[in-house]
């Protein structure tokens, strides 16, 4: 497949330098905004839904696969394959709440980290409390009956993918702890010992990640999947200090996940095969972008890591920003679905334009959409309060 020489395009310089983005006034309105909504929006976990397909529990997220429906030549038997068709009558309830966790709880302690005040504080504790900690309302730390397939399977390992919407909700947390939410003068932001209530519950789906059969099965998937487990993990180890996790996380970076899915031209083949390739693309570069945040320390830069032949986030980035800023030259066919909600404001731009200190790509995010009313966009976009990742 020829691509048009991208690398000129968009050069990446090779020594870092911090640089500071002043995002607190131009994302003060649009934060605000958001939490204030927020606030009136009581916490609905797993538990407000269920599905009779399901296999599991009251408190086991359940979801189907997206592109499987009913077999027009057998209607009640095993459902068949429509890769990019995603089926409107699955069951979506959880996957949404998930979903919607995940635009509230990051606002609402972005908006406490402009404001410090702790209404928005206290209600992303509700909103903890209540997936994580509440026997009546909490979820169950493993994703045993995610993405299951009427007819063929109860869960598969691809379902864990269901669970990056968490990887923000974790970084909230982990700002509210530090900027002291816990002591604010109403008392109901989440006490020390809550905090570590909650790190329970993540070790307890790290070690479900990390050990079943279905988290060794997405850690293996050579696309996208395999790059949002590992996305996933640096995530929740983070947060729950398991350093052994991470040093192991950054050498499978660098082992197998870029020389494995990141081409020398920066392409990322298993991604371009698929209906929707430049949605793909973009969300595999996210996960890359937001693991190499999550890993890189100054002794161990991720960003600058690259192979003999040049595969590495400089080539991936340099490969996709030209078409960020100008889809005129993506020379594949339009994506089956979605196709005209790409692209956003991604996480890789914002990530990679200060890991290479790049203007231009700096810019090219602060020029996109930040937000979408779209399910498929939301679920796809996952990183979207950059006060909580980056100095401001």
């Amino acid at each position: 497949m020829d691509f048009p020489e991208t690398g000129a395009t968009m050069p990446l310089p090779t020594a870092p330098s911090p640089t500071v983005l002043g995002l607190a006034p131009t994302e003060r309105a649009r934060v605000l905004d958001a939490a204030e909504r927020h606030l009136a929006e009581p916490p609905r976990t797993v538990t407000a839904a269920s599905s009779p397909r399901s296999a599991g529990g009251t408190h086991d997220f359940f979801s189907e696969g997206d592109y499987w429906w009913p077999n027009p030549d057998d209607p009640d038997g095993p459902y068949v394959q429509r890769d990019g068709l995603s089926n409107p009558d699955n069951f979506v309830e959880h996957r949404r709440a998930l979903m919607r966790l995940s635009v509230q709880v990051p606002a609402l302690a972005a908006a406490w980290l402009l404001t410090g005040d702790p209404r928005f504080g206290d209600h992303a504790a509700r909103h903890a409390r209540a997936w994580f900690l509440d026997p009546s309302t909490r979820m169950n730390p493993h994703l045993r009956f995610a993405q299951a397939i009427h007819g063929r399977t109860t869960g598969r390992g691809i379902g864990v993918i269901d669970t990056i919407h968490l990887v923000e909700v974790v970084r909230a947390l982990q700002v509210l702890e530090a900027s002291g939410a816990p002591g604010s003068a109403s008392g109901e932001g989440l006490t020390a010992d809550e905090f570590d209530a909650v790190r329970g519950w993540f070790r307890a789906y790290l070690e479900w990640l990390t050990t079943s059969a279905n988290g060794i099965e997405e850690r293996e998937q050579e696309n996208n999947h395999g790059t949002c487990w590992a996305m996933q993990v640096a995530a929740f180890a983070a947060f729950v200090g398991d350093e052994t996790t991470l040093g192991a996380l950054r050498e499978r970076f660098t082992a197998v996940l870029v020389p494995g899915q990141i081409e020398p031209d920066g392409s990322m083949p298993r991604e371009l095969a698929r209906t929707k390739p430049f949605g793909y693309s973009l969300f595999n570069l996210d996960a890359f972008a937001t693991t190499a945040r999550l890993l890189s320390t100054p002794e161990d830069d991720l960003w600058r890591f690259e192979t003999a032949d040049g595969r590495g986030l400089p080539a991936a980035t340099a490969f996709l920003a030209p078409f960020i800023a100008d889809r005129s030259g993506w020379p594949l066919p339009p994506d089956v679905m979605y196709d005209d909600q790409w692209p956003m404001r991604h996480p890789s731009l914002l990530f990679a334009g200060l890991a290479y200190d790049d203007p231009d790509v700096l810019a090219l995010w602060g020029r996109l959409p930040a937000d979408s009313d779209v399910d498929e966009v939301i679920r796809n976009h996952f990183v979207r309060q950059p006060l909580l990742w980056v100095p401001h």
